[in-house]
C-alpha cells in the first residue's frame, strides 16, 4: 500500500431537526391544544485512532465525511430521531489541525482514542414548548441549528522510540534490517528509502522498542532538495536519534562535513528535534582495513568534539549491532 502521511478532509456534522407545529384533534376530547414535538439533534463527527491503519491514503479518495441530520419532530409531542454520530478511523499517531486557522485540535496517539471535530446541530423546538397561560394555541416553532463544518488537515507522525538519521546510503535501512524484522528496500544507489519504515527490535521475550527509518537528507533539504525534510516530522515523537554515518563514502565526502550538514538541516526544521538525545553511529567500518578502523573513528570523534555516545558498527556484517541494541534498551528503560 502506498504510504501517505498528510491529507485534507472536510467534516460536516448533522443539522438539528426542526420542531413540529401540531394541535391535538381527538374525538370525545373536549380540550385540545398544541402537541408539536421537538426535532432530533444532529450527529457529531469524531476521529478515532486505529492501530490497524498505518497510512492516510484512504482520505485521498474520500474527502467528505458527513454525519446524519436530526429528524423533524412529530405530533403527539413525538421527538424526532437524533442523527447517528460518525466515527472516522485514522492511524494512531495522527495530529489534527484546522486547515483554516492552523490550530492544532488534537493528537491521537493511543488506540481507540477519539476526538470530537464537528459538533452536531441543536434540535428545534415544537409548538408545545411555547404553550403558556396567555398563549394557549401557539403557532411558533424553531428550526434546528446547523451542524459544524470544518476543513481539517491530518498529519501522520509515526510512533517510534528510536529514529535513524543520516545521508542517503549511510546504511540506515541495512541497520534496521539487521536488528529487526523490517525489510526496507536496500541498494547501492541513493534514495532507495522513499517512505518511513518501522521495525520492532526485540530485547528478550518481554522487552522491545520500535525503530523508525526515514529517507535520507541531503544538503539543502530544508529548501526542498532531494526528498526535502517532509519526513523529519516522523522523528518528532522519538526519544532517541541515531545519527548513522558512512565512515568511508564512495563519493569521498568528509564524514565530519556530512554530520555538520545534517545538523544544519535539523536546525532549519526544528530546534526541539536538534536538541533530542542523539548518538553517533559510525557505520561500514568493515570497508576499512582492520588497522585503520579504530584510528579513523577516533579522528572523526575528535574533529567533532562529540560528547554523546559513539558506536562503530558494520550493519551489513552485524558487527557491533548487538552492543548498540543493548545500550539503546538500557537508555530507554532508564530515561
Amino acid at each position: 500500500m502506498k504510504f501517505v502521511d498528510e491529507a485534507r478532509i472536510r467534516v460536516e456534522a448533522g443539522n438539528g431537526g426542526k420542531g413540529c407545529l401540531s394541535f391535538r384533534r381527538e374525538k370525545f376530547i373536549p380540550f385540545g391544544g398544541p402537541d408539536g414535538g421537538d426535532g432530533g439533534d444532529g450527529g457529531d463527527v469524531y476521529l478515532i485512532a486505529d492501530s490497524n491503519i498505518n497510512t492516510l491514503i484512504d482520505f485521498r479518495y474520500q474527502r467528505l465525511h458527513r454525519a446524519q441530520h436530526g429528524k423533524a419532530g412529530g405530533g403527539s409531542q413525538c421527538r424526532g430521531k437524533s442523527g447517528e454520530p460518525l466515527y472516522v478511523r485514522v492511524p494512531a499517531g495522527t495530529v489534527v489541525f484546522d486547515a483554516d486557522t492552523d490550530e492544532c485540535l488534537g493528537d491521537l496517539v493511543s488506540d481507540t482514542q477519539s476526538l470530537l471535530v464537528a459538533k452536531g446541530g441543536w434540535h428545534g423546538l415544537g409548538n408545545a414548548r411555547y404553550k403558556s397561560s396567555t398563549n394557549r394555541a401557539p403557532r411558533q416553532t424553531s428550526p434546528g441549528t446547523p451542524g459544524e463544518q470544518r476543513e481539517l488537515r491530518l498529519e501522520l507522525q509515526v510512533l517510534a522510540d528510536v529514529g535513524l538519521l543520516g545521508l542517503p546510503n549511510a546504511g540506515k535501512s541495512t541497520l534496521i534490517t539487521a536488528v529487526s524484522a523490517a525489510r526496507p528496500k536496500i541498494a547501492d544507489y541513493p534514495f532507495t528509502t522513499l517512505q518511513p519504515h518501522l521495525g520492532v527490535v526485540r530485547l528478550g521475550e518481554a522487552n522491545s522498542f520500535v525503530m523508525a527509518d526515514i529517507p535520507g537528507l541531503i544538503e539543502g533539504a530544508a529548501l526542498g532538495a532531494g526528498l526535502g525534510i517532509q519526513f523529519l516530522k516522523h522523528l518528532s515523537r522519538t526519544r532517541l536519534l541515531l545519527h548513522v554515518v558512512d565512515v568511508c563514502p564512495i563519493d569521498g565526502v568528509d564524514p565530519v562535513h556530512s554530520i555538520h550538514m545534517i545538523e544544519q538541516e535539523l536546525a532549519a526544521f526544528s530546534a526541539e528535534l536538534l536538541a533530542k538525545p542523539r548518538w553517533l553511529v559510525l557505520n561500514k567500518i568493515d570497508v576499512l582495513p582492520a588497522e585503520k578502523q579504530r584510528s579513523t573513528c577516533q579522528q572523526i570523534v575528535k574533529q567533532l568534539k562529540w560528547k554523546d555516545p559513539v558506536f562503530s558498527i558494520s550493519a551489513l556484517a552485524h558487527e557491533g549491532t548487538d552492543l548498540l541494541v543493548k545500550k539503546i534498551g538500557e537508555f530507554l528503560r532508564c530515561d
